[in-house]
């Protein structure tokens, strides 16, 4: 019964590892980071970012992180209506639930001059984006479309691919030693 129990404690822990390997670390902006030079919305298109996923900010001491609360807000760069704020300088935050987020440099100025990222989010299982439609928070103000702000759908990329065959893979042989244990 011992080398049962050692198998399953042994399993358990191969899942949790797996799980925590599945999420993905997304410097916003790239190799450029949190600047005002750096083209945000080009970079958010091109990522999928899942549940358990995390944005890291880097960024000097001349701007700052702000959280708006939905898109009116984010459109109109409204920093007074702030959930959250940071100036760390290397923040981290991390993605706990599906919809969409706002983000917002709260340097004066810096939003207006385009600083600023819209990021949505779709559960760890979806294969692919959801669309704004569908991942918007029902407390947005402003449900008119602007062709500017809308999200397109990505394609799930080789890597997130890869991600998916290893998560089943992993789950596959935890199933089949479960089965091996309890025959035997």
């Amino acid at each position: 019964m011992g080398l049962k129990n050692t198998i399953l404690l042994s399993l358990f822990f191969v899942a949790l590892v797996a799980k925590k390997g599945l999420a993905a670390q997304h410097v916003v902006g790239g190799s450029q980071g949190w600047e005002q030079s750096t083209d945000l919305n080009s970079w958010a298109s091109s990522q999928k970012f899942k549940v358990g996923d995390q944005l890291v900010f880097k960024y000097s001491s001349m701007h700052s992180v702000v959280e708006l609360p939905n898109e009116s807000a984010f459109k109109n760069c409204d920093l007074g209506s702030a959930l959250d704020t940071k100036k760390g300088g290397n923040d981290v935050v991390k993605l706990n639930k599906a919809g969409t987020r706002y983000f917002a440099c709260g340097t004066l100025g810096h939003c207006d001059g385009g600083m600023k990222v819209k990021i949505t989010t779709v559960a760890a299982g979806s294969n692919t984006a959801s669309s704004p439609a569908s991942s918007s928070s029902s407390d947005d103000d402003d449900s008119s479309s602007d062709a500017s702000t809308t999200t397109s759908t990505t394609t799930i990329s080789a890597a997130s691919a890869n991600f998916n065959s290893f998560n089943s893979f992993v789950a596959m042989t935890a199933v089949s030693a479960l089965v091996l244990v309890y025959v035997f």
